[in-house]
This record gives structure tokens, sequence and C-alpha cells, in this order.
């Protein structure tokens, strides 16, 4: 399993607590929700990339070089032409073509979370390198009306802060198929990244926070949904386990959700990098009329405290908070960051690297850029990141 640092123990249950609230308190759930196992939960700044087809056998370790370092991000596919499968199979003969200096070719995922772009992954790392120096990629086929130019670049991996969490659906298998149940979650939460279903029924899902809620929720839903059909007719564990997840949804709703006049204070918990994107370039997802929205970063993470401050009601503390996590959902999919490191440069290259920074940042203006004392972080979608960072390096050796 991949995994970046672990957040410590009683943190993690923290942060999981304050994500994974019922949506409302009279939600009732007879039935027990699979299970989120403590242990070793949280992961910070993992190496995962972005679409979960590109991302479900990362948890399987192999000999290879890592999926990663295989895997070129391609823009430009005609969109709506032909039927995805047949698209694939186009950028397939595309990508093993010997004129294309291409090869063999492991994995097309397409469509993904962006219009227009594909993942191509390769069996041997260095038939990217080979991929990259061909400056000009035409897609061609006869199933084509005309050809299509193709932008190839690196795909650079997402290290955002996530959770990973191990699921115990065991729960669910008199009623379910759970190979099917899992595929069912799949489609409802393509944010996540989930490992192989193990035996015992227990399975591990990583994503952002908010992800990680939306996925408990459509499964207190299905919980819910379940126990109308039975007509109240539980045996005495089944009542114990819901007994037991009633009390503790209860505790994590007093933590979630503290009443304070009409409206009410909830928390959404944030990559601290997702959350300065949404700052610069989404700004009025935090502006609402008697609502006050405030951050507290701690490290990698950020908590984002909404609650009323005026006339807003409930409805509307909600209504903003949603606003926020749907967001940043998307933003932790789509988004890469890079890290230019300028540690060991003398003063005067230092100076040099952020001039050219700030003289860059009008030429992309969906990146964002954040500079430290000894590196500067640029952040943005994957394709836009690669050029500013290679036009970077050559104006900063230039000037």
């Amino acid at each position: 399993m991949i995994r970046g640092a672990a957040l410590p123990g009683a943190r993690c249950q923290r942060l999981l607590a304050q994500q994974s609230s019922c949506p409302s308190p009279s939600c009732p759930s007879p039935r027990p929700l699979p299970v989120f196992l403590p242990g070793n939960s949280c992961s910070t700044r993992t190496g995962l990339g972005s679409d979960s087809a590109l991302n479900s056998r990362s948890f399987v370790a192999t000999g290879r070089a890592a999926k990663s370092t295989r895997t070129v991000v391609i823009a430009g596919v005609p969109d709506g032409l032909l039927q995805d499968d047949v698209m694939a199979d186009i950028l397939t003969i595309h990508f093993q073509k010997s004129r294309n200096n291409g090869g063999d070719v492991e994995e097309v995922t397409y469509p993904t979370g962006n219009k227009g772009v594909a993942y191509v992954t390769f069996e041997d790392q260095e038939v990217v390198e080979s991929v990259l120096k061909k400056d000009d990629h035409r897609l061609e086929d006869k199933r084509l009306s005309q050809p299509y130019p193709l932008r190839v670049t690196p795909y650079c991996e997402k290290v955002f802060s996530s959770v990973t969490s191990v699921l115990n659906m065991a729960v669910f298998k008199e009623q379910f198929v759970l190979e099917d149940l899992v595929e069912e979650m799949k489609k409802q939460s393509r944010d996540l990244s989930f490992g192989p279903l193990q035996s015992d029924g227990q399975i591990a899902v990583q994503g952002s926070f908010p992800a990680i809620k939306v996925l408990r929720d459509f499964l207190l839903l299905k919980a819910k949904s379940l126990s109308e059909k039975d007509n109240r007719e539980e045996s005495k564990s089944h009542q114990r386990l819901r007994r037991r997840l009633q009390e503790h949804r209860s505790t994590t709703e007093r933590r979630n959700f503290i009443p304070d006049g009409d409206g009410g204070k909830q928390v959404v918990v944030l990559d601290t990098d997702i959350y300065h994107y949404m700052k610069h370039f989404f700004p009025w997802i935090f502006q609402e009329n008697d609502v006050a929205v405030s951050a507290v970063t701690d490290g990698d993470i950020t908590t984002v405290c909404v609650e009323n401050a005026g006339r807003a009601d409930a409805g509307q503390v909600s209504s903003v908070k949603k606003k926020i996590e749907d967001q940043s959902i998307k933003l932790h999919s789509i988004l890469r960051k890079i890290r230019v490191s300028y540690k060991e440069c003398p003063r005067d290259e230092k100076q040099r690297h952020k001039w050219v920074c700030e003289r860059l940042k009008s030429c992309y203006p969906q990146v964002l850029v954040i500079p430290y004392d000894a590196h500067v972080e640029v952040i943005g979608f994957s394709s836009d990141i690669f050029e500013f960072t290679k036009e970077m390096s050559s104006k900063s050796l230039t000037r």
C-alpha cells in the first residue's frame, strides 16, 4: 500500500470524526454502517494520480517502475466524436507506433475528469522519455475526419493530503454481492481510490477528507433503505450494532455541528494547498451574507469553520459548507503541484528564481505560485505546471 507520512493517531481520529457525521441529526441508520477501522487510517502527502481508474491498482506493489512514472498526460483528444472505447483504442494504436516514438501500452484511461484529456500508461518507463521527445503528435485514424494535434506532458503526481481508511463491508454481505456494491461505490465516488476487496470484506479507500465523507453519507443512505425493506425484523446483534453506530454518530455530530442561534457552526477539513488555491481563484465560495467563514492552518491541514454571523439559518450555513466541500473534491482530483527547490542556491540565484516566477504569473492565469524561503510551490493543472516550471528553468538560466 502506498502511504505518505501518517498523522498522529489522536489527530487522525479527530479529523475523521469531523468529516464523518450524518447529514442530519434526524437521519436514522437502523443498519450498522461499514466501519472505518482506526489503525493507521490517515495518510498525508500521498503520491496517487487524479483519476480513480488510474489509481485503482496503485494499492498493489509491483516490481516495475511506479505507474505514475510510466504515464503521460494527453491533451487535445477530440471530445464527443466517437464512443469512448473507440477513442481509447485509437490512442492505444497511436502510442504503440514506432514512428510516434511509442511502445507497448499497458493502459489508456479515457475519459477522465478533464474534458479532452487522457492518460496513457506504458509497460516501460523508457517509452515515456521517448514519447516526450517527439515534438509533434498528431492523432490520425480512418475513423477520424481529420488529424488532431495532441499535447503530451509528463504525468505529475498528486501530493495533496489524503485520508486512507479501511472500510469493513462485511455487514452488507447478507443483502448484497459485495463485488457489485463496491462497483456501485466506485461509480458514486469517482474521486476516491479503491484497493482490492479482501476475502473478509475489508477494502482500503483513499481520497480527500470531503470525498470520504460523501462516501460515508452514501453508505448511510444505503443502510437506511435496506432497513425500511426489512419491516423492522432485525436480529439482536444487528440492534446492538445499530445502537453502537447511533451513539458514535451522535458524538461526531456534536463535534461537527455546534448550535449558534438560528444557524450553526460546521467545519470542513481541507488540504492547505487546496485551500490556498480556492481562496485565490474562487473567493466567492467563502462569501455569503450573514455567514462567517474562518480558517485555521496546521501544516498540511486547514480546518475551515462556517457559522452564522447574523440572521443566517442552518440551511444557509450548510449550503456554504457544501459549496466548499464540492469545490475542494473537484480540485483535489484535477490539480497537481511541483516543488522547485533552491535551498542550496546562492542568494542572487534565489532572487532570480523569484523574479522569473513573478514575470510568468500573467502567462499562466490558472497557476498559483507560493514562494517560501528555500523553495517555491507551483499548483495548477498538470500540463500548465509542467510548462511553467520548464519555462521558469529556462528563463532563470538566461536572465
